[in-house]
């Protein structure tokens, strides 16, 4: 019952693949990640992912378990089904970014208390820390407005 990728798929698959595990993704969890945006079903079970992509069970698991972690897939169940049906959250991207932003503003205040405890004789680094600092705080105010504005079109 697989369901037969397409050789352009296949490439798309391998292209979005790419670039996840430049990011930092691994490469199980970007080829599921790709497969559930290429693919022209909008779920598909474990065994179906595993099948497609032709990973072991236990890299299908790990890889899967990542994406939901942090959010790059979800799963729903049909009644009378014991099954998971995996689908991308692409399309849930704005929330997706909003919660990144607010992570990252987590990230940056602990960088300023850290910056206030830093010692005064490394003043090159520290300078360069809350340089970094300062480019968070413009990148989050300005992602903000970002958003906001792709909201008004």
């Amino acid at each position: 019952m697989k369901k037969k990728l397409t050789d352009k798929q296949k490439e798309h698959i391998e292209s979005l693949g790419v670039i996840l595990e430049g990011i930092g993704v691994s490469p199980s969890s970007a080829r599921i990640d790709a497969l559930l945006i290429v693919t022209n079903s909008t779920e598909l079970t474990f065994d179906e992912i595993r099948e497609d992509l032709d990973l072991s069970k236990s890299a299908t698991s790990n890889a899967i378990n990542y994406l939901l972690k942090v959010k790059r897939i979800g799963y729903k169940t049909k009644p009378g089904d014991r099954k998971r049906y995996f689908y991308t959250r692409l399309g849930q991207w704005k929330n997706i970014l909003t919660d990144h932003l607010d992570k990252l503003i987590t990230y940056n205040k602990v960088i300023k208390e850290i910056l206030q405890e830093r010692t005064k004789e490394t003043k090159d680094f520290n300078r360069q820390l809350e340089d970094f600092s300062n480019f968070i705080d413009f990148y989050q105010k300005e992602s903000v407005k970002i958003i906001e504005n792709w909201n008004k079109m």
